[in-house]
């Protein structure tokens, strides 16, 4: 084994672990982590979805739901929003999008009290159903990256 290939390997392992921090994932799903609380993560996610005039479908929180069942589960709440005049676009360029319309963001904290916000992103689910140009899901991954943000970036 020379010195060279132990570089290399070492790269590529940094390289591997720099990615699965970043926030976004293979599996569809754009993770961040919250600089705030569960409550305050929530809060601003919806506040800031209803400013840029996005519909709140409901709010399911899945902790409730568990509690009425007798079981636990640490705080986890799944936020349904969207806007006709957004999700139309995406589902006239394919229609079995609605499935995964209106848009879902999951908020939770997970077993090291860590809070995260999860969301599906847009060109994953464009390639899911065969989408290979329309326009909309570009702004559509701009406006939920910022929506995340929003909610996750710690109030000054």
């Amino acid at each position: 084994m020379t010195y060279p290939f132990i570089s290399r390997l070492v790269t590529v392992a940094a390289l591997a672990g720099a990615l699965a921090s970043q926030a976004f994932a293979a599996d569809g799903m754009i993770e961040l982590q919250s600089q705030n609380g569960f409550q305050a993560t929530r809060d601003k996610l919806i506040d800031t979805l209803k400013a840029k005039g996005m519909k709140i479908f409901t709010v399911v929180d899945h902790a409730s739901g568990a509690r009425s069942a007798g079981l636990k589960l640490r705080p986890t709440t799944v936020v349904i929003f969207g806007n006709p005049k957004v999700g139309t676009q995406l589902m006239q360029c394919a229609q079995t999008a609605g499935i995964d319309l209106p848009m879902k963001a999951l908020i939770w904290e997970d077993a090291k009290g860590v809070v995260r916000l999860g969301y599906n992103d847009p060109a994953w689910m464009a390639a899911r159903h065969h989408v290979d140009d329309c326009k909309i899901v570009t702004k559509m991954s701009r406006a939920l990256g910022n929506f995340a943000r929003a909610a996750t970036t710690a109030s000054r």
